[in-house]
């Protein structure tokens, strides 16, 4: 299958890492090389803002989703190529995951950890049927992937993790 968008979500903070952001341009100027739409949660800040950026750098295309109430938090990031406002944490994620062919989680908080599981849990149910990845900078997931792995083991799961996410270590992976 071929991708044409991808939905990544990710931190509106940089964290302490400078690898999550550096793999973020990294991977931003993979998708404007490659002709992929950015489809990400709209804000200028921290990772969410540097892969943003990255892909606009080299030209290539970025649609972001913003619900309004963080406008003024995540700080919209008025120069991509469209943006979308939306009422609810609900509709921002329903809207991005609609418009990409696949969704890949860089590192972030809660609302990553949201995002993330909502599509999981939604290609569990049969909702999407979409590939979904994870990527583990610096080890950023390695206390989630075995947790995954234990959800697994004790039989808690529809499916082996193998079959609902790809876990890779860098953008090229």
């Amino acid at each position: 299958m071929a991708i044409s968008s991808l939905a990544v979500f990710c931190g509106s903070k940089e964290g302490n890492n400078p690898l999550y952001c550096g793999h973020a341009i990294e991977l931003g100027y993979m998708l404007a090389q490659q002709n992929i739409t950015l489809i990400y949660g709209g804000s200028n800040k921290g990772i969410m803002g540097a892969v943003a950026n990255a892909v606009l750098e080299k030209q290539g295309r970025v649609i972001g989703v913003m619900p309004k109430l963080l406008n003024g938090t995540e700080h919209s990031h008025y120069g991509i190529s469209e943006l979308h406002e939306t009422e609810d944490m609900h509709s921002r994620k329903k809207l991005m995951y609609a418009k990409a062919d696949a969704a890949l989680a860089l590192p972030g908080g809660y609302g990553t950890m949201d995002e993330l599981f909502e599509m999981l849990t939604w290609n569990q149910l049969n909702i999407y049927d979409k590939k979904i990845f994870i990527l583990n900078s610096g080890g950023f997931y390695d206390f989630l992937i075995g947790h995954l792995k234990m959800m697994e083991q004790e039989d808690f799961l529809y499916k082996k993790i193998s079959e609902q996410l790809t876990i890779v270590s860098s953008p090229r992976e």
